[in-house]
This record gives C-alpha cells, sequence and structure tokens, in this order.
C-alpha cells in the first residue's frame, strides 16, 4: 500500500467516561432497544437481554452505536468498528488524569471482552475505535 492509499484509511480513537446515576433507566432503555430489534434472533435476544440486565457496561455498550459519530459526514464510509465498556475500579480519581489507563501509551487495538459484574452503578468507561 503506497502512502497516498495509506493515507484515506483514518483511526478515530474515542475515549467517553461516564457516570451512570440512574442504572435501572440505562438497563430499561437497553432492554427496550432489544425487545424492539427485529433482525435480532429470539436465541440471542435472550442471552443479550440477561447480559445488560445484570451489567450497566454492558447495558451502555449495546446502545452505543458508533456508525452514530460518522454516518452523517460527508466522504466517510465506516470500515471497521470496535467497542467495549468496562467499570472503572476506583471512580474517575483511580485514573490520575489518564484516560487510557495505561502510561500514556495508547493500545492499538481495543480487546472485545468486557470487564466487570452485576453492579448497582457507577463510573463506566467507553472505548470506541472506528478504523
Amino acid at each position: 500500500m503506497t502512502a497516498t492509499e495509506n493515507s484515506r484509511f483514518v483511526r478515530l480513537d474515542v475515549q467517553l467516561i461516564v457516570e451512570v446515576d440512574d442504572p435501572e433507566a440505562l438497563r430499561r432503555t437497553a432492554q427496550d432497544r432489544i425487545a424492539a430489534d427485529g433482525a435480532l434472533p429470539d436465541g440471542e435476544r435472550g442471552r443479550i437481554g440477561a447480559v445488560v440486565t445484570h451489567d450497566t457496561a454492558e447495558a451502555l455498550a449495546y446502545l452505543v452505536d458508533p456508525f452514530d459519530l460518522v454516518g452523517a459526514l460527508p466522504g466517510i464510509e465506516l470500515t471497521h468498528t470496535s467497542w467495549s465498556a468496562e467499570h472503572v475500579d476506583g471512580g474517575l480519581d483511580s485514573l490520575d488524569g489518564d484516560l487510557y489507563g495505561d502510561d500514556g501509551e495508547h493500545e492499538e487495538d481495543f480487546p472485545g471482552d468486557r470487564a466487570g459484574g452485576p453492579v448497582a452503578g457507577g463510573d463506566v468507561t467507553v472505548r470506541i475505535g472506528i478504523g
């Protein structure tokens, strides 16, 4: 691939940290979206519904759509997406100003696994990679 061809592809890294102050509303919204998704097979609907019911990070990840970030932009074709959500242990103070949670070197890949478990709310980190 030449430098000109390579420059057509841009990785857009976005990191959001949100505070979930109404986890029940978030889970209900995810459940409603799952119920309304006519393309989702019934077996998957039940599995995904159970996951988002017990984990606010999973509910948020289900509701986030990276296409919404770039879909209306002229001259853009979304070619790949990957995103996950994970709970932030210790809240914002534990980040020490480092949004990526590392030593300043940003990861080149975005892991597909989502950390966390049943919680009653708290801070959630969402990593969205569009590349």
